[in-house]
């Protein structure tokens, strides 16, 4: 089963992931993890997608495409007995969702499930402004809804925790605001395929994994 995480920055999407990997046979495909990765060793791909996060853009379609479906294919070529496949950051336009129509074709699959979270952009600028991330581990916390049992250090590996460059309230706009005008169309192109589903992105972590389950049935 192949499901797409769609909504804005902040929204719960990693958060969900997470969860379903905890709890079910699923592997996860974010292409935020995919540029950190390349980010901090430094690759041309990692440079150059660095320019455009720090700034709150989105990276090009040319520089994410190709790596989502290295990504995919590895799973495939390992013949992983994972049942649910999770997209989480991507498609983000238009041109990336053609893309993964076509290649999902290619491959005799598909998309069955899009799951859209929906928030108000109030509560996004909080949670994302409130968080902190282990650059060594990737653990991720809030300052108010998840803090670190010791103030300012991750739990897990005892790494000092940081803020995202990208995590500050001017950038979190830019990038609301981007995804308004580029993403946000996405809603209705997976609304006309018939295969959209809304979740309260608002709700608890466990509420929305609860809501989850009985909205997919699984």
């Amino acid at each position: 089963m192949n499901i797409i995480l769609l909504g804005p920055p902040g929204a719960g999407k990693g958060t969900l992931a997470n969860k379903i990997k905890e709890n079910k046979n699923a592997v996860q495909i974010a292409t935020g993890d995919i540029f950190r990765y390349n980010i901090s060793n430094e690759t041309e791909l990692g440079l150059r997608a660095k320019e455009y996060m720090d700034k709150g853009d989105l990276v090009p379609d040319e520089l994410t495409v190709d790596l989502v479906w290295d990504a995919f294919d590895k799973i495939e070529k390992n013949n992983s007995q994972d049942n649910i496949v999770l997209f989480d950051g991507f498609p983000r336009t238009i041109d990336q969702a053609s893309a993964l129509d076509k290649g999902m074709e290619e491959r005799g699959q598909q998309i069955d499930h899009v799951v859209y979270f929906d928030i108000d952009e109030e509560i996004l600028i909080h949670r994302i402004t409130g968080r902190r991330v282990c650059p060594n581990c990737g653990a991720t916390f809030h300052i108010e809804n998840n803090p670190p049992k010791l103030e300012g250090i991750c739990d897990v590996c005892g790494t000092k925790l940081i803020q995202r460059n990208d995590d500050n309230e001017e950038t979190v706009k830019n990038r609301i605001d981007i995804y308004k005008s580029q993403t946000s169309v996405l809603i209705d192109y997976y609304k006309d395929k018939g295969i959209l589903i809304s979740i309260d992105g608002a709700n608890s972590p466990e509420e929305v994994f609860e809501e989850f389950c009985d909205k997919l049935g699984v």
